[in-house]
């Protein structure tokens, strides 16, 4: 792709120091990489010619830190042509963010580039293009995988209308809240996979994920388990080799089972002002759908206006 020289050598730069131990050609021990100071890379995942004649982008990020990054829309933060600005996270969590949200141009101008650009600190201002037509960036997640596995439907609340896609939904939390409030946020989840139940890896119906992250927003968000949720304990024993690999789910993470019902999470806020929640519902408990695979997934975001 053009114009993109130094996206790719920033995305080698960073993959090169991931190495644990580098060593130089006389021997010393290069240092590790550290925990923050590392650049955010801005990242598009592909593109989809959606049936109305329109193309959506899909962008998401590397965070190569092991903190989380913030960088408020503006001179660090911003996309080209101005009219798309505004939509691209603030808020970026330490690894890969794969499709964090989808631009979509009109027909008209389906061949012009969008460029979404970062700087991170006092680093060099990193850039990448929302770009039509290249192969090998098509993503065709539209359509059902092989096995069946399609895009959760979605919807705000116990009982708002389901949407699928790359960007499924917007919407506004109903009540008032306030700095240091427990609120309540849920969604509504239905899986329109149609898998061979005759094959054994389907039987059962498989879960769908449900992921709260902070998106934008003036302060920190904290999410915690709602009483709704079954809290999951290891299920090997310490003498199992597989004990110390179990990781218990975060505090925003949610399992729907049988990829039908509610998802709920508690959210709290340090500080007054609008903030942006991504909810993510995803199909990643089958075979036919990984983030590296670019399938299957809905995004939501939900607006949550904060006070005093």
């Amino acid at each position: 792709m053009r114009h993109i020289t130094k996206f790719i050598a920033a995305a080698a730069l960073t993959v090169i120091s991931s190495g644990a131990m580098a060593q130089a050609a006389d021997g010393r021990f290069l240092s590790l990489t550290p925990p923050e100071g590392l650049p955010v890379i801005p990242v598009m995942e592909g593109w989809v010619a959606n049936e109305d004649g329109t193309a959506s982008f899909s962008l998401g990020f590397l965070n190569k830190n092991k903190v989380g990054v913030d960088i408020p829309l503006g001179p660090n933060n911003y996309i080209e042509p101005a009219k798309y600005d505004g939509m691209q996270p603030t808020h970026f969590p330490p690894g890969r963010g794969v499709g964090a949200f989808a631009i979509t141009v009109p027909a008209a101008e389906i061949n012009e580039d969008i460029w979404w650009y970062i700087r991170t600190g006092e680093g060099e201002l990193l850039k990448v293009p929302g770009r039509y037509g290249e192969s090998a960036y098509e993503l065709d997640f539209v359509r059902p995988r092989p096995q069946g596995s399609m895009q959760p439907l979605v919807g705000f609340g116990e009982d708002g209308p389901r949407a699928a896609g790359l960007t499924g939904g917007f919407g506004e939390y109903p009540l008032s809240v306030t700095v240091g409030q427990k609120v309540e946020l849920a969604v509504n989840v239905s899986d329109p996979s149609n898998r061979d139940r005759q094959d054994p890896r389907f039987k059962d119906l498989l879960p769908v994920g449900v992921d709260f992250y902070k998106y934008q927003g003036p302060g920190a968000v904290e999410f915690s388990r709602h009483e709704s949720t079954p809290e999951v304990v290891n299920p090997y024993t310490e003498d199992n080799p597989r004990f110390r690999f179990f990781r218990a789910p975060g505090a925003n993470e949610v399992s729907v089972k049988d990829g039908q019902g509610i998802a709920k999470v508690y959210a709290t806020f340090s500080a007054p002002g609008e903030y942006q929640i991504r909810i993510r519902a995803e199909n990643f408990a089958a075979p036919d759908s990984q983030e590296g695979d670019q399938c299957c997934w809905t995004n939501l975001y939900q607006t949550v206006n904060v006070s005093e």
